[in-house]
């Protein structure tokens, strides 16, 4: 159980710096930052394979390039799903 509750917490601090890092906002808050941390390290472990330090079950290196990869793309979607309703 603890375990599951460190995966969350590593996970929404992952999804929250590559919300950071890019300047964007996240959708969803606290749960698009958890989800954009388990699958953006998802991305960043079949892109980049399971290497750096490890915390939680996260390859935390890869783990923050897949999420920045993956906050970057779901922003790129949002802006111009909002640019189509203008």
């Amino acid at each position: 159980m603890l375990s599951f509750l460190w995966a969350l917490i590593i996970g929404g601090i992952i999804g929250w710096l590559a919300g950071m890092i890019l300047g964007r906002d996240i959708p969803g808050g606290i749960i698009g930052n958890i989800i954009a941390g388990f699958v953006g390290a998802w991305l960043g472990s079949l892109i980049l394979g399971d290497w750096g330090p490890v915390v939680a079950d996260f390859a935390i290196i890869p783990a923050l390039i897949g999420a920045i990869v993956l906050v970057f793309i779901v922003g790129f979607i949002m802006k111009a799903m909002r640019k189509s309703h203008d």
